[in-house]
């Protein structure tokens, strides 16, 4: 026996006096006294207290209760036990029963083994037949055996399901102040009743911050933090049940706390089990993620604020170290004013980063930045990368000049809105939308790829004829993750086809109608309130309610092109790497389509050509021309092509 397990092996001596006592008392009076001498001596070695104690203490078990555990434990750690219950009850195998419990240990009550009392209803110890609870052997489960053999690895049933949660690490201003509301909250409630559910609700993709703020209340009230994804929830009532008796059972012996974990959009289902879960439960629970949960426990929500600039600047500051953010000369300004990235990802980044000459480091951080803003984006829209320039814009320079404009009002939003203070005045029309009417071709798309590409982030393009749904609520839901995805990433959002959504509205006559104008309401107000730029498109701006237009900030007319500015998208029409020859740009301009068709026919010739191991001449053009045409329905004129070949 080590010196680790004396103590156990003295409080088993006790248990061992105890049943040889109660074996003797049918004997002479030498083995009654033998066996009180022993007990004797049991105790008065047993000392401040062992294993058994403190688990029992840890349980809420009484003398009783912690006696049957050990009593339960002998025949694994004693091999005299077996023989002495055998001498006692008369059964051959010397099994610990109930009965056995009851004669042999004092302060015996059967309400102790109860399936609702401590010892069964925390799996400590089970009846072997329940319906013969008297004659039923008492089975000591095998987590609380090697608990008092001081293993406290946890039960191997919950481990594969949960996992553990590391330290908070830094969080911005708004995350300390929610953390301390919460456990507040949570010391409140608890006072009068049992420890409320806290809810962490948290916008797309915001889970692992949420799982942040988790773990520094769990950090506040003492605990160790596991976590429980949607994936591992039991299913079935009867598994949750088995599941909580478990946990209960760890959470006592070492300071445990669960976070269940829900996915961005819960399901009834989902938001039921969670529920239910969280009310088997006591201390302290933490769900994280969104919709309503029907707890009969007491909920206590908190809704996850995103950090302001200021904050978003701060962790980048202390995720980079004060030295490397001034090496960086303002990026990291940059970065929290264009990226509206949690805590989590600020330092994950911050740690890829340092150390790293300034150069290399502002290059990763932005195409990191713009990478993790791109995962949640992609599944819900497309992601297109800027490659087009103004050098590559041909329109009027009036319009040209507003479109520069419009970007500089997104570069210097934040300055205008906070630094100068206009967004203290009201949230309203402190988003920058724009709307680009004009033919098919004309450069809308290309225009906002532009200024995304000047403003250094993405373009998402979302095509509204796809997010429309006919089921009610469902594309204000749509429009809702699309907003949220982009929000992070200062992306600038291109909604296409906007006649889909906003046409002419008539007299509302329907459910359908009024829901119809909820969604165009729905859309413009997130517009208005959208933290980058927003650009709707359409080529029918007489379509569209005229309505609209006062709550956008821009609206501009795409032209069709006249001759010289054909001629000068047929001048960029044809990478300088192409080998061309004989191309007679006066008289290609002649044909009247838009830029996006001769960029079409410019590709088309240019596959023409290099079939034949050709340079691209006017024959090339020629024949990719007309079957542009074909493709648009409309006849070609011999004004239009006349002398070309």
């Amino acid at each position: 026996m080590t010196a680790d397990t004396q103590p156990l092996a003295r409080e088993m001596a006790v248990i061992e006096a105890r049943l040889a006592l109660a074996a003797a008392l049918s004997g002479s009076e030498d083995d009654i006294a033998q066996a009180d001498a022993l007990l004797e001596a049991a105790l008065a070695g047993l000392g401040a207290g062992g294993p058994a104690r403190r688990l029992a203490e840890r349980l809420g078990l009484g003398a009783f209760e912690r006696d049957c555990l050990l009593l339960a434990a002998g025949p694994h750690l004693n091999p005299r036990v077996a023989p002495l219950c055998a001498r006692f009850s008369g059964d051959p195998q010397g099994r610990v029963t109930a009965a056995v419990a009851m004669a042999a240990l004092p302060g015996a009550q059967w309400s102790a083994l109860r399936p609702d009392a401590p010892l069964r209803a925390l799996r400590c110890l089970r009846l072997a037949d329940p319906d013969r609870p008297t004659l039923s052997e008492l089975l000591i489960d095998e987590r609380m055996l090697l608990a008092l053999l001081g293993e406290d690895a946890m039960d191997e049933r919950l481990a594969p399901l949960v996992q553990p949660v590391g330290a908070s690490g830094t969080l911005p201003d708004t995350g300390r102040q929610a953390v301390t509301r919460l456990v507040e909250r949570w010391w409140a409630v608890r006072a009068g009743e049992q420890a409320p559910v806290l809810q962490i609700r948290h916008g797309e993709g915001e889970g692992a911050d949420a799982r942040m703020i988790a773990a520094a209340i769990a950090e506040r009230l003492g605990r160790r933090l596991h976590a429980l994804s949607p994936a591992n929830l039991p299913p079935t009532s009867a598994e949750r049940h088995g599941f909580a008796a478990l946990w209960r059972r760890e959470q006592l012996l070492g300071g445990l706390a669960l976070l269940i974990e829900l996915p961005d959009d819960p399901s009834p289902d989902q938001l039921a089990m969670t529920a239910d879960m969280a009310d088997r439960l006591d201390d302290l629970v933490v769900v994280t993620g969104q919709g309503a949960l029907p707890c009969r426990r007491a909920l206590v929500g908190e809704t996850l604020a995103r950090p302001d600039v200021q904050e978003r600047h701060a962790l980048w500051a202390q995720g980079l170290g004060r030295e490397a953010t001034a090496r960086l000369n303002g990026a990291t300004e940059a970065l929290a004013r264009q990226f509206e990235l949690g805590a989590t990802a600020i330092g994950r980044l911050s740690a890829l980063a340092r150390g790293m000459e300034p150069d290399i480091a502002k290059d990763l951080l932005n195409r990191e930045a713009r990478a993790h803003a791109q995962s949640r984006i992609a599944a819900i829209a497309d992601v297109i990368h800027p490659a087009a320039s103004w050098d590559d814009l041909v329109l009027p320079p009036d319009l040209k000049a507003v479109l520069k404009g419009i970007a500089a009002q997104v570069r210097h939003r934040a300055q205008v809105h906070d630094d100068w203070g206009f967004a203290a005045r009201g949230s309203r029309g402190l988003g920058i939308a724009a709307l680009f009417a004009g033919p098919s071709g004309t450069g809308k798309t290309m225009a906002a790829e532009v200024i995304a590409g000047d403003l250094r982030t993405d373009l998402v393009r979302v095509d509204l004829a796809g997010v429309v749904s006919k089921y009610i609520g469902e594309t204000e839901k749509n429009l809702s993750r699309v907003f949220a995805a982009a929000e992070g990433s200062g992306a600038v959002l291109l909604f296409d086809e906007a006649d889909a959504l906003f046409g002419k509205r008539s007299e509302v006559s329907s459910a359908h109608d009024r829901y119809a104008n909820i969604e165009v309401s729905y859309l413009l107000q997130r517009m208005e309130s959208y933290t980058g730029l927003a650009i709707l498109t359409t080529n029918q701006r007489e379509s569209l309610d005229g309505a609209f237009f006062r709550r956008l900030r821009f609206v501009l007319g795409f032209p069709f092109p006249d001759a010289p500015l054909r001629r000068a998208v047929w001048e960029r029409a044809f990478p300088a790497q192409t080998e061309t020859q004989g191309l007679d740009l006066e008289q290609l301009s002649r044909l009247n389509v838009a830029p996006g068709n001769i960029r079409g026919i410019a590709i088309n010739a240019a596959f023409l050509a290099a079939a034949q191991a050709q340079p691209v001449t006017m024959r090339h053009v020629h024949e990719a021309a007309v079957l542009e045409c074909r493709k648009l329905e409309r006849p070609v004129t011999a004004a239009e092509l006349g002398g070309w070949l």
